[in-house]
């Protein structure tokens, strides 16, 4: 190798360190340049709450008559006034001084002339969080509190002017939030003791098969196939509700509405739940007449058919019937999913198809994820149908949907 190929190389060496160091230096302002919008951001809206506040404070300034208020009209009051988190502004005496109208609403009436803030909101924990601000000298401090059975994240804000110090309060309805939050930790809570069972059960069922002193028995062995099969399908059943769940979510569950016999779509979703009604030995009969056509999508309404009958089959006894009939009128057509098992208590009934919601343990034993029920409600929905459960006083496990009636 010559000196000038060295030469070379070298140089090359050289150009993609600088090149990489050019690279990293570039990155590096790039990440500087967000975090000082972040920065800008951040300050902005820290003028833009002050701003607010001083004018809430001019809003609250009392006028000749200590019991009246002068109103702003500034953009920034009319602001707080109709936002939807409730706002308060106490002075240092946690005096009350201004509230908009959600807090109005929120705490059924105006404040009265000098009111407290705990006369006012019957709240001592507000009262509690004013002075941990103020004594820890938190300019913004934040907690979740109660109010009427409802959760609201409730914000602090200190504000220091002209030697004055007031404290704003913000309201936040985070009911549903916490509401959500606990059904996501249900669902996880559920998924997770739906997948570890039959993991286990499949994990000790091949276990016994290698543990056998002789060679296993053919009986033996197809019983133990046929159990790691049956929690195969327990798993991918599982796999599939949350798969369809993420398809309605994200919008992506196109339906192609086209007119379809009825009798081959329930025979097709019978067909691919035998495997699983054989467990218990029960028959799946259909009682749908040949004629009916529907407007529908094949494949979404087959899965409402296979949801419902995996349901019917999971709670039925053994040796029992699930029949799917059908009947039309000159609007829509009306499928029902009937079995033998316990049914829906009346208590129930309106809230069966609601996503992540277990009924008591006379139905629901523990088992399922809660979600198979909802995603047939979201299907029927959005073929303009409607779904239902009756309750189990007709006895059995009632279920129905209706479908558009195929006009040909």
């Amino acid at each position: 190798m010559t000196f000038n190929m060295l030469d070379d190389i070298q140089a090359r060496k050289g150009s993609a360190e600088i090149e990489t160091l050019a690279r990293l230096i570039a990155d590096q302002e790039r990440e500087l340049a967000t975090l000082r919008a972040l920065v800008s951001d951040h300050e902005r809206s820290n003028a833009e709450l002050k701003d607010l506040l001083e004018r809430m404070i001019q809003v609250s300034t009392p006028t000749h008559d200590a019991h009246e208020t002068t109103l702003a009209t500034t953009p920034q009051a009319l602001l707080a006034e109709t936002a939807y988190d409730g706002l308060l502004l106490v002075d240092h005496d946690q005096i009350v001084r201004h509230v908009n109208e959600t807090s109005r609403q929120l705490f059924g009436r105006e404040p009265h002339a000098d009111e407290t803030l705990q006369q006012y909101t019957g709240l001592a924990e507000l009262e509690a969080m004013i002075m941990d601000a103020l004594a820890y000298g938190e300019d913004s401090f934040e907690e979740q509190i109660s109010i009427d059975g409802r959760a609201f994240r409730t914000r602090v804000r200190v504000l220091r002017l002209d030697q004055t110090t007031w404290v704003a309060l913000v309201f936040q309805d985070v009911t549903e939030l916490v509401r959500l939050r606990r059904a996501r930790r249900d669902m996880v809570a559920n998924i997770s003791h739906e997948l570890r069972n039959p993991i286990a059960n499949i994990r000790l069922i091949i276990d016994s098969l290698f543990h056998e002193q002789e060679k296993p028995k053919r009986k033996a062995s197809t019983s133990a196939l046929k159990a790691i099969a049956r929690e195969t399908d327990s798993l991918l059943w599982l796999v599939q509700e949350l798969y369809d769940l993420s398809m309605i979510e994200s919008g992506e569950a196109i339906l192609r509405m086209v007119e379809t016999p009825l009798a081959p779509l329930v025979s097709e979703g019978i067909e691919r739940m035998e495997d699983q009604s054989d467990y218990k030995n029960l028959r799946l009969e259909s009682e749908v007449s040949e004629e009916l056509m529907v407007l529908a999508d094949r494949d979404q309404v087959r899965r409402v058919l296979m949801n419902l009958i995996h349901n019917a089959i999971k709670f039925s006894p053994e040796n029992g019937r699930i029949v799917i009939g059908a009947e039309a009128n000159s609007i829509d057509v009306t499928i029902s999913v009937i079995d033998e098992g316990p049914g829906v208590p009346e208590e129930h009934v309106q809230r069966i198809f609601e996503r992540f919601y277990q009924v008591d343990q006379a139905r629901s034993r523990g088992e399922g994820t809660g979600l198979g029920l909802a995603i047939c409600k979201h299907i029927v929905e959005a073929h303009d149908g409607r779904i239902w459960a009756e309750s189990n006083e007709m006895g059995g496990g009632r279920f129905f949907f209706t479908l558009p009636l195929a006009q040909g």
